[in-house]
């Protein structure tokens, strides 16, 4: 019996003999019949009629080889994917065996620690049965242990609560602690202020002291000066002053050259009275920069010093000038000092004694706030008087103030009224007074 290959092999050649001998009859009756196809000659036309015959041939041959053959077509149509999986496979079968080497290396490994596992293994049951003769003996011995153990617990218990007793204690001497160290950081903080106002204090003190220790070398100078001679002009005096306003460095230099002529007369006045020579003396560089200063078109105060004590007689005096800004320090009503007293329990010499000391305290803040006249100007001697005998008849605390009567410049003078205020509503004043109220009783 024939098998499927005999069978499609013998079926291809009779299929061939078959188109052949039609192929070769339908030429020789195109020859015969000299037809022509697409203009062509007899002859090639046959010769086309047998290419096509043949090109049937192939063609059905090759339809029935892969119609009947899966892996004709297979391998035909899918040869270069069949070579490049054969190519990955290849080199997945050799990196197989590498990992199949070291597998088997690495297995050949563990057996060896296999080995020496099951010796340590064996040593170990060794340990461990003497583990166990051992446990037998911790027994024995955990069971002394328990009893020792409950009597500890006993005492641990009793410790216990001793030790809860001491953590309240210890709370509430922290509590106690932490007051106490509120209470001296609190005294702390108290001193350190109370240190600080001393410190300050002290380097008032010091000040103080410095500026005393130069007025008694002032002093000192000035009493030998007397002890030699008539001393006539003291340091820092006052030779001319004038308040001025220049608008050009002409008009300046013309101010500071008649300022420096009067302080001339009044230096000869002083020391050489008579003379005519030019006797005071100062700097050409001094008096370049009080022009600059006072060239700016403001209203100034410039006054020019001596620079030291000086006798009768002397020829030369060196001075020295100096240029501060007219401007105004008080406004009218401004309070200038105060202070509070009682009338009614005090006598007209304490009452003098207190007006003086607020007079004294006006004239201090004026000239420390820039005021250059040395006096305060409080009016008629009669509105004084007439002022503190109506001050008298007041029983209850008031307050004196001194109050700047009009606007004050820096040039001066400063003058000044009294003002008795009671809880904010003024009694009397030097100036305008009214007439004297009735005497209060306490």
């Amino acid at each position: 019996m024939l098998s499927g290959g005999e069978i499609l092999i013998l079926a291809v050649l009779i299929l061939g003999a078959v188109i052949a001998t039609l192929g070769d009859r339908i030429g020789t009756r195109v020859g015969k019949a000299r037809l022509s196809l697409f203009n062509l000659r007899p002859r090639k036309t046959a010769t086309l009629v047998t290419i096509a015959t043949g090109t049937l041939i192939s063609a059905s041959t090759l339809g029935i080889l892969f119609a009947a053959s899966n892996q004709l077509r297979t391998g035909v149509f899918e040869l270069g994917t069949i070579q490049r999986r054969l190519k990955n496979t290849r080199t997945e079968l050799e990196e197989a065996r590498s990992q199949k080497g070291q597998i088997e290396r690495e297995l050949t490994k563990s057996r060896s620690d296999r080995a020496a596992a099951q010796k340590q293994l064996t040593d170990t049951n060794q340990s461990l049965r003497s583990a166990v003769a051992e446990r037998s003996r911790a027994q024995a011995e955990t069971a002394r242990t328990q009893t020792a153990l409950s009597r500890t617990q006993g005492q641990l218990a009793n410790v216990s609560q001793q030790a809860l007793r001491l953590r309240s204690e210890i709370g509430q001497l922290q509590a106690e602690r932490d007051r106490v160290i509120g209470q001296r950081e609190e005294e702390i903080r108290a001193r350190d202020q109370i240190i600080q106002q001393r410190e300050a204090r002290l380097q008032e003190l010091e000040k103080q002291q410095e500026d005393l220790a130069r007025d008694v070398q002032n002093l000192e100078q000035t009493a030998a000066g007397l002890r030699t001679g008539n001393v006539v002009v003291q340091r820092g005096q006052v030779l001319a002053s004038v308040a001025i306003r220049t608008t050009s460095v002409v008009a300046a230099r013309q101010a500071v050259d008649q300022l420096l002529r009067d302080a001339n007369q009044n230096a000869i006045r002083l020391v050489r009275p008579g003379s005519s020579e030019q006797i005071v003396q100062i700097t050409n560089a001094d008096v370049k920069q009080l022009i600059d200063q006072i060239d700016d078109g403001q209203d100034y105060i410039v006054r020019v010093y001596s620079g030291a004590n000086y006798l009768v007689g002397e020829r030369f005096i060196q001075v020295f000038a100096d240029a501060v800004r007219n401007r105004v320090v008080f406004l009218a009503g401004d309070v200038v000092a105060g202070t509070s007293l009682t009338p009614a329990t005090m006598s007209d010499d304490q009452l003098q004694q207190r007006i003086n000391l607020l007079l004294a305290a006006a004239n201090f803040r004026a000239r420390n706030l820039g005021v250059l006249s040395d006096s305060v100007q409080i009016g008629r001697i009669q509105d004084v008087i007439t002022f503190i005998e109506q001050l008298k008849q007041y029983k209850q605390p008031i307050e004196l103030k001194a109050v700047a009567a009009d606007v004050t410049y820096t040039a001066g003078p400063l003058n000044i009224e009294l003002v008795a205020i009671q809880n904010g509503q003024v009694l009397i004043r030097t100036k305008n007074l009214a007439p004297a109220p009735a005497k209060q009783t306490p």
